[in-house]
């Protein structure tokens, strides 16, 4: 399955670290209230719960909605182990998304989750804390070698058409920017897959900066190669 028309248009709006210098005079959190995220989120997680396919399939983003149906989504929920109780731990306000952590409770313990939420509250992407894929390992590498300044290293993960397209020195002068609009860098989080398979796949990575943490959009090809990459929505 291609990942859907609309949050490739989300992902691909503008390449690295395009950003518009008048839209970056005006960065803001994302509109939605952690109280709001902590509701929103709390569904979510009684959806899980409760295994109510359709509840979980409505509080979806309109984009990943688009992409699975309720009866997958019922039968995902319906082979997971039974969840005895769930809780929010932390909120964590970003440019456009939100990123809740929360603990899932089984009978082989506790599991953390971290779901990332759109500006309406609807779940755009989600994990379990301690399963990494290999492109979230990959997109996590990126990112740091980014934030390290290890900028040939982060160049040599991406395909050959986007190496092309941006040099070393390009890399450290969209970071270097983005970190300053940003408060600066202060730690990479974590990532989380929004799509995976098929010739478009996309991870979210969290990175914390002085002011916001905001989510980085990293764009693979079918072979585990980044194709693209965005900071957010604000940054077109």
């Amino acid at each position: 399955m291609k990942l859907s028309a609309a949050l490739l248009a989300i992902a691909l709006s503008a390449p690295f670290g395009g950003i518009n210098p008048a839209a970056a005079e005006e960065l803001t959190k994302t509109e939605l209230t952690p109280a709001q995220a902590t509701a929103a989120a709390e569904l979510l997680l009684e959806a899980l719960q409760e295994r109510q396919g359709d509840v979980m399939h409505n509080a979806l983003a309109e984009p990943v909605q688009a992409s699975v149906d309720v009866k997958t989504v019922q039968d995902r929920l319906d082979q997971r182990e039974a969840i005895a109780a769930t809780r929010v731990v932390n909120v964590i306000p970003g440019y456009n998304t939100t990123t809740v952590d929360a603990v899932v409770t089984t009978s082989s313990g506790d599991e953390g989750m971290l779901m990332v939420l759109d500006e309406d509250g609807k779940l755009l992407a989600w994990k379990w804390s301690d399963r990494i894929q290999p492109i979230e390992t990959t997109a996590l590498d990126f990112t740091r070698d980014l934030a390290a300044g290890r900028w040939i290293a982060a160049r040599s993960k991406m395909s050959l058409q986007l190496q092309e397209e941006l040099a070393p020195g390009d890399l450290e002068r969209k970071w270097t920017k983005l970190s300053k609009v940003s408060g600066g860098f202060r730690k990479v989080k974590d990532a989380v897959i929004a799509h995976q398979g098929g010739d478009q796949q996309l991870v979210l990575v969290a990175v914390a900066f002085g002011q916001a943490t905001t989510n980085l959009f990293v764009i693979f090809d079918a072979s585990g190669r980044i194709i693209n990459v965005d900071i957010s929505r604000d940054f077109v």
